[in-house]
Parts: structure tokens; C-alpha cells; sequence
């Protein structure tokens, strides 16, 4: 038997990341696990919004209309906190969480993916050792940036999913409407631009605690921006959203709410056997969050434009 059949064929090996995306990957992987978390636990708030947490509030909807929805909001707890345990308070939650992830995407790039590696001197070391400085910042920009649109995109789906089931749920006011025109593509293009904002103070002030608390006031800037200014719906400059709301005959017929509250004689007395309730879609929706999400998206890459020359500059003083 001849040498060349006792030799075992050469195995394929498997597709993975290499070179600069396993190093920044097996770098920041706790980051990485942070963020997966944060996404895991988002999402399954989003879900419990959506199937067993919206049980109550909806049989209460059901019986007695709108009034059912209130009195289930006013006696859970205090109104407008985080803590009231109200069905209508923890609908807000998950978008509270994806402006803290944005704030938290800018302070990450700012501190340990940029500055610490510059003020180390880790960064110099790679950029002697066959990798262009252009090549090592856009690995640090890639690598973050599938994450971030992978996991924000795919809450921003399962809240958009949440709204069409159960935002007849919410206590009528501004805060449907700003929460309705927040969610959408501009969430994804936010966390987006605070890892631009990251990278560039990184790049700038090379020190890791200045970079990430100049990352954290600017990204905080961009967030109150957002909920405070046009075209970004700010949430004291438009109306309400529009409501329709009927109650249900046992005929099926649909009347106007006849104004029972929780008087079950009185729903009796009307025949109302159920309601319905919804918020209605405006046709503002798409145009301003394009709108917002292009500048978004343009403020970022502007930002990651300056980061590069800024880099360019670094690497050959």
C-alpha cells in the first residue's frame, strides 16, 4: 500500500469570521454578549406585551370599552412610572430601552472600541503587523454596525407587530402618537449614528474616559433631538392620534360607545355585548420616518466620513 492512500483527504474547514472580524469579535465579545442579552430580554418583553401580559386589559376592553382600559391603568399604580405594573406603562418600556441602547451603542464605541485601543497603543500595534489603519476602523465600524441593525431591526419588527395587536390598549393622549411615529426604520438608523458619534470621539480624543462621556452627552443630544423637534414628532406638537371605537350588539350591529363605564345594567340595557377599539393609521407615518431616518443616516455617515480622515491624520503623525 502505497504512502498516498494511507493520506486522509484534507478537511474543508467550516466558513467563519477570520482575520480582523474574529479579532474584533473574540475583543468585544463580552460587549457582544451584553448586547445579545439586551436583545433577548427586549424581545421577550415585547412578546409577553403581546400574548399573556395584554389578557387582562383586553377582557377588560372587551366588556367594558374604553372605560375598562382606564380603570385598569388607574388601579395598577401610579401613571407615567416605569413601576406602576399598568399594562398601558409597560407598553412604553421596550422603547425606553432602545433609547438607552442607543446611548449605550455611543458609549461603547467612544471607551473600549476605539480610545482604549488607541491609548493602549493595541492600535498602532495591529497597524504595524500587515493591517491599514482604513481597514482596522472599518472592521471596528462593520462588525458593530450588523449587530446593532440585526438586533434593533428585529424589535422594531416585534413592536410594530404589538402596535397592530394591542395598542387599542393605550390610555388615549400624546403619548400613542409619539410613540407610534418613534418606532420604525429611524430606530435602527439611531443606535447607527450614536456608533458613528462612539467612533469618532474615539478617534479624536484617544483617551477613554473623555472619549465616552463626549460620546454619552452628544448621543443624549441626538435622543432629546429626536423626541423634541421637527421632523422627528416631538411630542407636544401634534394632536392625538385618531380613535374609533364602537360597542357590539348581540345582533353583531355596531353603535357608539353608550357610555356604561362598568354599570353592567346599563351595558345590558343597551344590548352591548363587546367592544372594539383602534388607533388609526396616519399618513404621515412613512414620509417622516424616511425623512428622519435619511438624516440620520446621513449625519452618521458624514460622521464616519470625518472619523476616517481623522484616523488618516493619527496614523501618520
Amino acid at each position: 500500500m502505497s504512502a498516498s492512500t494511507l493520506t486522509s483527504p484534507p478537511r474543508r474547514a467550516l466558513p467563519g469570521p477570520r482575520g480582523l472580524v474574529w479579532t474584533v469579535l473574540r475583543l468585544h465579545r463580552t460587549a457582544l454578549w451584553i448586547w445579545t442579552g439586551f436583545v433577548v430580554l427586549a424581545a421577550g418583553l415585547l412578546l409577553w406585551l403581546y400574548g399573556p401580559g395584554a389578557a387582562h386589559t383586553q377582557h377588560l376592553l372587551d366588556t367594558f370599552g374604553y372605560a375598562g382600559v382606564q380603570e385598569d391603568a388607574w388601579t395598577a399604580g401610579t401613571i407615567g412610572s416605569p413601576f406602576s405594573g399598568a399594562y398601558n406603562d409597560l407598553f412604553y418600556d421596550p422603547a425606553s430601552l432602545l433609547n438607552i441602547a442607543s446611548f449605550a451603542v455611543a458609549v461603547f464605541a467612544g471607551g473600549s472600541l476605539i480610545a482604549r485601543e488607541l491609548e493602549n497603543g493595541t492600535a498602532r500595534l495591529a497597524w504595524t503587523q500587515s493591517v491599514t489603519p482604513a481597514r482596522w476602523l472599518a472592521a471596528k465600524l462593520a462588525v458593530p454596525a450588523l449587530f446593532i441593525t440585526v438586533g434593533t431591526g428585529l424589535l422594531v419588527a416585534l413592536y410594530r407587530m404589538l402596535w397592530s395587536a394591542h395598542s387599542n390598549l393605550l390610555l388615549a393622549g400624546i403619548g400613542p402618537r409619539a410613540l407610534y411615529f418613534s418606532v420604525g426604520p429611524a430606530t435602527v438608523a439611531a443606535p447607527l449614528l450614536g456608533l458613528a458619534v462612539g467612533v469618532l470621539a474615539g478617534l479624536v480624543l484617544r483617551r477613554t474616559l473623555p472619549a465616552l462621556a463626549v460620546a454619552g452627552v452628544a448621543q443624549s443630544a441626538v435622543i432629546a433631538f429626536r423626541a423634541n423637534s421637527w421632523p422627528f414628532q416631538g411630542s407636544y406638537q401634534q394632536p392625538e392620534l385618531s380613535v374609533r371605537s364602537r360597542a357590539i350588539t348581540s345582533t353583531g350591529a355596531r353603535i357608539p360607545d353608550p357610555g356604561c363605564y362598568e354599570n353592567r345594567a346599563c351595558l345590558a340595557r343597551h344590548d352591548v355585548v363587546g367592544f372594539t377599539r383602534e388607533y388609526l393609521p396616519s399618513p404621515d407615518y412613512w414620509p417622516r420616518q424616511l425623512l428622519e431616518t435619511g438624516v440620520l443616516l446621513a449625519a452618521a455617515a458624514i460622521l464616519v466620513a470625518v472619523a476616517f480622515g481623522v484616523l488618516r491624520r493619527t496614523s501618520t503623525s
